[in-house]
């Protein structure tokens, strides 16, 4: 297993969107592949030759989290390499391995699987199709050809989980997640434990809706968090979750104030300060870009497993956090953040 050292913290491209679907082919690139043309203008970059792409899971790649994050950082390697990115959106379980083969056999010099779920699917294609170079995001898929990337969310939700119990004025504390798999698992035991070490009086109540795309869901079940007296709610429920800002938003606009910690991105940046306390970041888009970067510069390594945890910037608080979050907060934020890098405190995982 390596580690990277640093994941630098750089910004993420907001971009238009490629279109992509199932059953749909993907087009082959304007600039990639054997024979391509070169970059517009006559300007030939690292990556002018290369097309990679991705499937998402259900969340789609709009869902304001893991999958969006990773199209983002595939749309910046296009624009610093010159390399052809393009993605295919799943609707149900049975199109993971349909859109990974059509990738595959369209020639794509790298495929992503982006979530834990196509796991299974990846790993079917990745036998079939052994001379393929594949990469998944939040699963481990034992095989020569896929190199798996996965992230201590619990590191990074205990911070939260700090945030939370320090500044929770109801002792009453929500968490809501997409489904009960591992890598959501792994969200909620580290901000149980964070909220524990500040607050060992507050009370967290869990709530799993069974979906990463049923935004439905997400505003129910924070309603019912939030009428029974919680003011802070975690979700680490992709798509779903914006039901939960939705709620907050619902109840802000009827004079009540609660706040929602989101997750994957900096999520104050589409719902707003005035709703969002903090988010637990996932740099889901600089693992994309480094490994589909590593790809053109010939150093992919298949078969490995990079985990990336707070002393490699692989998830963590954004400094939006600093608008409503206090200083003394914050600074508790990162006692507990450099005990952990340190080894002094071990993180539950579930």
């Amino acid at each position: 297993m390596k580690r990277w050292i640093s994941l630098g913290m750089a910004g993420v491209l907001a971009a238009g969107l490629a279109l992509g679907g199932c059953g749909q082919k993907p087009a082959p690139p304007n600039n990639a592949g054997a024979g391509g043309a070169p970059a517009a203008g006559g300007d030939t970059k690292a990556g002018a030759k290369f097309n990679i792409g991705m499937v998402t899971d259900l969340g789609g790649v709009n869902d304001n989290s893991f999958n969006q994050s990773a199209w983002e950082g595939l749309q910046r390697l296009a624009k610093d390499t010159g390399a052809q990115v393009k993605y295919l959106q799943s609707k149900s379980d049975s199109e993971y391995i349909p859109n990974l083969t059509q990738m595959v056999k369209g020639n794509f010099n790298l495929t992503w699987g982006i979530g834990f779920i196509i796991g299974d699917a990846m790993k079917t294609v990745a036998t079939q199709n052994p001379n393929a170079k594949m990469a998944i995001i939040d699963n481990v898929v034992d095989a020569p050809n896929v190199e798996s990337v996965t992230f201590a969310e619990n590191e990074g939700s205990y911070l939260v989980g700090v945030v939370a119990g320090l500044m929770t004025k109801t002792s009453k504390i929500g968490f809501i997640g997409g489904m009960d798999i591992p890598v959501i698992k792994r969200f909620e035991a580290g901000f149980k434990a964070g909220v524990a070490a500040v607050n060992p009086n507050a009370k967290l109540t869990i709530n799993y809706t069974g979906a990463f795309d049923k935004p439905d869901l997400g505003k129910a079940a924070a309603s019912t968090l939030y009428n029974d007296g919680a003011d802070i709610i975690f979700h680490a429920a992709g798509a779903t979750g914006s039901g939960v800002f939705n709620e907050a938003k619902d109840r802000l606009k009827a004079g009540k104030k609660v706040w929602v910690i989101g997750v994957d991105q900096d999520q104050s940046k589409l719902f707003g300060d005035d709703v969002t306390l903090t988010s637990m970041v996932k740099r889901v888009d600089q693992a994309v870009y480094r490994i589909s970067n590593d790809l053109i510069a010939g150093k992919y390594e298949g078969g490995k497993t990079i985990v990336l945890g707070l002393k490699d910037e692989g998830v963590g608080l954004p400094d939006t956090s600093k608008k409503n979050v206090p200083e003394d907060v914050l600074k508790k934020v990162e006692e507990y953040k450099q005990k952990i890098i340190k080894g002094e405190i071990k993180v539950p995982e579930k």
